[in-house]
């Protein structure tokens, strides 16, 4: 034991002093501290006087700068230099267009939480709730789905000019230029209420005011562009759309063969400087109705009219629907979700330099222009959409499943019915949650390239599961398509949010670690810019800097990764109360496993780890499960920390930390280089895998919170479009749950009492007669009874059509013409 007791004092000593990441002084002091002690208990002078050396060797060239910048990192720099991963322009565009914010800190292995819970709570102005309670739940009560979707494939006229008038497509243009001047958090909430009646409609109205013409002009714009255009975007005079993705350029957006040519041209009568366009784009929203499309293109100057350079770059550039050459393609019709999208072609469509977004200042910056623009546009349009539905089809399954009886129960009673409930729930709220979060980053002024992909992939997955759970309950009612179908159509668009702004392959396997590694890491960008720096001195000294720093911190997670995991995460300070402090500690320790796959994958595979797209996804997945984590958390300190909410965060929160137990050990016994996954395992599971998938327990809280009136349920359901009308079906079956709950025991004591008697009648209105005379129920109860069976047939009952109201009005077209002809022949 006395040889034993110095090693593990300087163990400890220097565990303490990683895990707390103090300085390599105090380092030193402290395994110093833990030598005399370990003398003066022990007396192996021999083992001390080993480790008293080792610790000399390795602090004292860390604590004389000069040494260590001779010996160590002069060397280090040159390898480093070697190794590091050439990054293309675009790729460099890609990692320097957006911000970092708290997903920074899950990155650190140290999470400081205070920077999380002390961003001021998403609320809206007055005005912007006004404009919530007033012309979006107006918007929202003359949609009629069915008419849209099936009647005439697109909006009736009145509702594309509500939605011009009330100025939704300007909701974020500036008050000066005739817009409404509105928050991103109410964009979010805008398309959130409108996706939870139809998709169409929120997409419609997304669209504008993600990326496109109008968040373009108003970052880039010149001041005449913005002065001519803004105002039209904003009224509807102009109806705008965006052309980037091609047959040849899909999520390779910087591959696109659509170029133009500086050259003279004619425009309005004058000979000016301009671009000669050639392109052609499919799967454009908005494109069959728009009146002004911007366009990305690769910009060449043969002639060199505007300076030296032939190949400019990717440009964008505004061009009017009426430009000689262009042609607007028929419509794309995505999986029978009739919203506006269809391909554009041009060939030789002369444009003036002035249509260039930002002016000739801009030529060539399309591909920065778009990364920083593309980021905002993802944060609001499809998460909101996905919240909207989501959320939507929660409370309303959840009162179905009450509802709807087989055998005597209520469906939702079921067990498997029960678990899909509280996937749903989970779902649902996670949703919510990150959606909300990603929303009121952009409107705190960040610029959130990472949380952006985070929240598109995930939030259009979680929408998708959704929809297929709540296909799954309703069954039958779900599968005939009808004006009382509230989740057929949800269900056929889902894939839709899946494939778009980047498909969600690509986005999980590429880009939410790929650009997170880097940008989000604390010292990976630092020490990438360092070797760029001219100045030699300049340079080592950066890199000096930046190097030992990731070194302690690389030390520092993998104790800490170690510790909460050995300990099950039960110590070490967390903010929180006494039911919320668990979970804050769970993703401390997370994040430093986190941190320390990142630094072992990223110093063993150096460039090749792009090229790892399993690793890369499953390493993603943790990234995004802990930033969906933290958003969870902060929505519940938000609201108070509100107790009925529980279940729901409980339930959200262990799926969460289950999928990335789940990533991490699959991404270590998948790992290329076996003897580092050998060497990473105990430090990230020393007790082994010990995170579980939420209990059954916890599934029957979440789904009789969606089958029962609670403010849990009413928080869920706030922010969608639940008034109870003829063109809302679920908005109807949601407001019949109270009457139901209210009216059940007086169903149970009537069943119970017709069960035991010999009553021969079998219509319903009949047996209640009896009822009031044998005594069983009153007068009062017998209309509540009555209600219920109407109210019940109302949630439960499908549509039926003639055929002919089936077949297309093109089909009817032919069908008459054909006979027509056939008449005039006879």
């Amino acid at each position: 034991m006395s040889v034993l007791l110095p090693v593990i004092a300087v163990l400890i000593a220097t565990g303490i002093a990683a895990y707390h990441r103090l300085s390599t002084a105090i380092w030193t002091a402290l395994v110093a501290v833990a030598l005399v002690a370990a003398w003066m208990l022990s007396g192996n002078q021999t083992t001390i006087i080993v480790l008293a050396v080792l610790v000399a060797l390795i602090a004292i060239p860390l604590l004389i700068s000069p040494l260590r910048k001779a010996l160590l990192t002069a060397p280090l720099l040159k390898f480093y230099t070697k190794i590091l991963p050439p990054l293309s322009d675009t790729e460099r565009t890609a990692l320097e267009s957006g911000t970092v914010g708290w997903e920074g800190q899950l990155f650190s292995g140290k999470p400081e939480w205070s920077q999380l819970l002390s961003q001021p709570k998403p609320t809206l102005t007055a005005e912007e709730q006004a404009y919530l309670d007033g012309p979006t739940e107006e918007l929202c009560r003359m949609t009629d789905n069915w008419e849209i979707d099936h009647v005439r494939a697109d909006l009736p006229p009145e509702t594309w000019d509500f939605i011009k008038r009330n100025k939704f497509f300007g909701l974020n243009i500036p008050k000066e230029y005739g817009g409404l001047g509105f928050s991103a958090l109410m964009n979010h909430k805008v398309i959130q209420k409108l996706a939870s009646i139809s998709s169409v409609v929120s997409s419609t109205v997304g669209v504008p005011n993600s990326l496109g013409p109008a968040e373009l002009i108003m970052h880039y714009g010149t001041q005449a562009q913005k002065d001519h255009y803004l105002p039209r975007l904003a009224d509807g005079r102009e109806v705008p759309c965006f052309a980037l993705t091609g047959p040849f350029a899909g999520s390779d957006a910087t591959s696109i063969p659509d170029y133009g040519i500086v050259c003279m041209g004619e425009w309005e009568g004058a000979n000016v400087l301009g671009i000669r366009l050639t392109l052609n784009k499919r799967y454009i929203t908005l494109a069959p109705v728009a009146s002004l499309i911007g366009v990305a293109f690769r910009m060449y100057d043969p002639d060199k009219l505007l300076g030296d350079v032939e190949d400019i770059g990717i440009s964008l550039a505004l061009v009017p629907r009426s430009a000689e050459g262009l042609e607007i393609g028929r419509r794309h019709f995505p999986l029978n979700s009739p919203f506006q999208n269809g391909p554009i072609r041009g060939e030789d469509v002369f444009v003036p330099m002035s249509q260039l977004i930002g002016g000739h200042e801009y030529a060539g910056q399309g591909w920065r222009m778009l990364m920083e623009c593309l980021s905002i546009g993802r944060s609001i349009t499809l998460p909101s959409t996905a919240s909207g539905g989501s959320k939507m089809g929660a409370v309303t399954v959840g009162a179905y499943a009450r509802i709807r009886k087989q055998f005597g129960l209520s469906v939702g009673r079921f067990e498997g019915v029960e678990e899909a409930l509280a996937r749903i729930g989970g779902n649902a709220f996670a949703v919510s949650a990150l959606s909300e979060a990603t929303a009121a980053a952009v409107a705190r002024g960040e610029n959130p390239a990472v949380p952006s992909t985070i929240s598109k992939y995930h939030c259009t997955e979680m929408g998708r599961a959704v929809a297929k759970d709540v296909m799954d309950v309703i069954g039958g009612k779900g599968i005939i398509l009808g004006p009382r179908n509230f989740a057929g159509r949800a269900w056929q668009a889902s894939p839709i949010a899946i494939t778009v702004e980047g498909a969600n392959i690509m986005t999980r396997s590429l880009m939410i670690f790929g650009q997170g590694a880097i940008l989000c890491h604390p010292w990976v960008m630092k020490e990438m810019k360092a070797t760029e720096i001219q100045d030699p001195r300049q340079r080592i000294d950066a890199f000096d800097s930046a190097l030992f720093g990731h070194m302690g911190f690389a030390i520092s997670n993998a104790v800490r990764s170690f510790w909460f995991a050995l300990t099950g995460s039960s110590l070490g300070a967390a903010p929180g109360d006494a039911y919320t402090r668990r979970f804050y500690r769970k993703l401390n320790r997370y994040s430093a496993a986190l941190a320390v796959m990142a630094d072992m994958s990223m110093l063993m595979l150096g460039g090749k780890l792009k090229f790892k797209e399993s690793l890369s996804g499953r390493l993603g997945d943790v990234l995004s499960q802990l930033y969906i984590a933290s958003c969870m958390l902060k929505r519940h300190e938000d609201l108070g920390r509100p107790e009925s909410d529980q279940p729901l965060l409980a339930y959200a929160f262990h799926d969460a930390v289950n999928k990335i137990e789940t990533a991490l050990s699959t991404a270590l016994r998948n790992y290329p280089v076996r003897p580092v996954a050998w060497l990473l395992w105990p430090i990230i599971f020393p007790a082994g895998r010990r995170a579980q998938a939420p209990s059954d327990r916890l599934g029957h809280k979440v789904a009789s919170i969606l089958m029962s009136e609670n403010d849990a349920r009413d928080r869920l359901a706030k922010g969608v479009f639940t008034t109870p009308c003829e063109n809302n079906p679920g908005g109807r079956i949601f407001s019949y749950l109270p009457k139901f709950i209210l009216a059940e025991p007086v169903e149970r004591k009537f069943m119970k009492a017709l069960k035991n008697s010999d009553i021969q009648a079998h219509e319903f209105e009949d047996q209640l007669a009896e009822g009031v005379r044998e005594g069983w129920i009153t007068d009062e109860e017998s209309k509540q009874l009555q209600e219920l069976r109407t109210l019940t047939l109302d949630a439960i009952m499908v549509d039926d059509f003639d055929p002919e109201e089936l077949r297309s009005a093109g089909y009817a077209a032919l069908l008459n013409a054909s006979q027509n002809a056939t008449r005039a022949v006879a």
